[in-house]
């Protein structure tokens, strides 16, 4: 069935977001235009307001109101370990758990050359800026374990390296409290790989 413009663009720009298919976007506009029109001004002025006001820390590149996000603006972080991870999701993920007093630095993406995205893309000359402070003493590589992810684990690695700067990667596996019999192939040969002494 075809809809009017109006509510065909409307589908179409809630169906970019991650994780809504078609069906899904179509039920959130009906949802919105029937009976949710006054959540749904609501959810546009909050989305106006976020995208005038949300910009990137100018130091780790996470989202944030202000020129620092509140970690970086934490004097009690500990600024010789810099965890670098593919998106600002990631960061409250680490964050949750709460094992980890260090700072970030937000790629906002993985390389990915056959998509066009290279080292400018991702922002390494500030990473490398950030590297040659001489603060960092590791750097924590906690990108996906996808091809593109270990691709770009390695390519930071080389560039702290390069700097003398210890380079080190999270642990890929067995979740805790998971059975062997459930978990994939690819995720137990790495998790064989990484394997360490008790």
């Amino acid at each position: 069935m075809k809809h009017s413009p109006a509510l065909a663009r409307l589908i179409d720009a809630l169906h970019a977001l991650p994780g809504v298919g078609p069906k899904t976007a179509q039920r959130m506009a009906f949802r919105l235009l029937q009976e949710g029109r006054e959540g749904a001004r609501e959810l546009s002025a909050a989305l106006t307001t976020a995208l005038g006001a949300v910009g990137r820390c100018r130091r780790c590149r996470m989202l944030t109101e202000g020129e620092l996000c509140l970690i970086c603006a934490a004097p009690q972080r500990d600024e010789a370990l810099l965890c670098v991870v593919e998106s600002p999701a990631d960061v409250v993920a680490v964050e949750t758990s709460a094992s980890y007093r260090g700072r970030y630095f937000v790629l906002m993406g993985h390389l990915s050359p056959l998509d066009g995205v290279g080292p400018e893309q991702l922002g390494l000359a500030d990473f490398e800026t950030l590297l040659d402070q001489g603060t960092v003493r590791e750097v924590i590589l906690a990108t996906n374990p996808t091809v593109e992810g270990e691709a770009t684990a390695h390519f930071l690695s080389a560039l702290a390296q390069k700097r003398g700067i210890l380079a080190t990667r999270i642990a890929h596996g067995v979740p805790i409290g998971g059975e062997l019999e459930y978990v994939d192939g690819g995720t137990l040969a790495h998790a064989f790989q990484g394997r360490q002494n008790l």
